[in-house]
């Protein structure tokens, strides 16, 4: 599968038979070992937290959402069901520096880059 950061899909998390829009955060890596994808999950309830990250007003939703980034996890790459709902970018690179406070890891931290460490 074909994943980009930012990306939104439609995901199946378990929660009472229903899909929720995730935010991909994994970089994009077509030989990844196992077949799963880092993601944090849209929210419409703002808390005004620096742990969450605006989205645009997407047309799938009643309301302004958030990438609630405190609720990062992976999921199987077959439970993600529609991809792309809102065009790309909404929000990866952003995440990925609300993580970087989260963590406590410096501004310039190589550790959520996205690209790939060279073998040592």
């Amino acid at each position: 599968m074909n994943l980009q950061p930012g990306e939104i899909w439609l995901a199946d998390l378990g929660l009472a038979a229903k899909t929720r829009p995730v935010v991909i955060i994994s970089r994009h890596d077509p030989d990844a070992p196992r077949a799963l994808a880092i993601y944090v999950p849209l929210t419409t309830q703002n808390r005004n937290s620096p742990y969450e990250v605006a989205i645009p007003k997407l047309g799938f939703l009643n309301a302004i959402s958030v990438a609630n980034v405190q609720g990062i996890a992976s999921i199987p790459m077959i439970r993600l069901e529609i991809r792309n709902i809102a065009g790309n970018g909404h929000g990866g690179d952003q995440a990925r520096s609300v993580l970087r406070f989260e963590f406590a890891l410096p501004p310039d931290s190589r550790c959520l880059s996205s690209h790939r460490p060279k073998p040592t």
